[in-house]
């Protein structure tokens, strides 16, 4: 029932929507699992600024999962979700950072996402 409401909702263009119903393919939860799709109804939500659709398709190139891996992809996605405030993109941006995964190693920018 959850997917169909997020379904409807997805096509009129509500970003929490898109990213609710991104989780539910991802996860198989409702309807059957499709990474692919999952990735898409992400980028819809992340490409109309949605700071869960940006993490979320931040940590779909991060793993693979719909979309080819790309890490200074996902960095770029967390840092768009990391400027709103969200609190899980700022701890994938420093994370990264620390790593030099998709960034320069770089520990004062890490400690600026941690902060």
């Amino acid at each position: 029932e959850a997917v169909k409401l997020y379904t409807q909702t997805a096509k009129q263009g509500l970003a929490s929507a898109q990213e609710a119903l991104g989780g539910c393919y991802a996860e198989g939860k409702g309807c059957v699992k499709n990474e692919e799709e999952a990735a898409r109804f992400y980028r819809l939500a992340a490409e109309q600024g949605f700071a869960m659709g940006q993490l979320s398709l931040g940590q779909c190139y991060v793993y693979g999962i719909g979309v080819a891996q790309d890490h200074e992809t996902a960095v770029w996605f967390y840092r768009l979700a990391a400027e709103q405030g969200l609190a899980l993109a700022q701890y994938g941006v420093g994370k990264c950072c620390i790593l030099g995964t998709g960034v320069a190693h770089d520990l004062a920018d890490a400690a600026c996402y941690f902060r």
